[in-house]
């Protein structure tokens, strides 16, 4: 089991610390997503504006909102990638088939040379015979 990750970060001004199982780098990159997310709300005048509670809960909006078109994109790739391997079986399907059909169509190839090699014999054999008639 993974150790426990305990570190001293800087959120809004004020020291926290954060703990998770994830690497420490991972945890600063929280830490720093948070600074991004409440500067880009105090540069609003109507952020500032408000009070305490009511500038948390816009806080925590817009960070459903980011956590929301995350998810919404991660599924169209999901879903773009899960047609993408469709479309690599599909094709894997058909060159399989048409590597089939080549290879009844060489056979069929070499049948044929084997009938027409025979068919020369037979003529060659054929003029034999008549010219020793003649």
């Amino acid at each position: 089991m993974a150790n426990k990750n305990d570190i001293p970060v800087v959120i809004n001004g004020r020291i926290y610390n954060l703990s998770g199982y994830e690497n420490t780098d991972y945890l600063q990159e929280v830490a720093n997503y948070m600074n991004n997310k409440i500067s880009e709300c105090k540069a609003s005048d109507g952020f500032r504006r408000l009070n305490p509670e009511y500038q948390n809960i816009l806080l925590a909006i817009n960070i459903a909102d980011d956590y929301f078109k995350v998810k919404n994109e991660t599924g169209m790739l999901s879903a773009q990638d899960d047609e993408k391997d469709k479309q690599i079986y599909d094709l894997r399907h058909e060159v399989i088939e048409t590597q089939i059909k080549y290879e009844s169509s060489m056979r069929l190839v070499e049948e044929y040379k084997e009938q027409v090699n025979a068919l020369q014999r037979k003529i060659i054999q054929l003029e034999a015979e008549k010219t020793r008639q003649e």
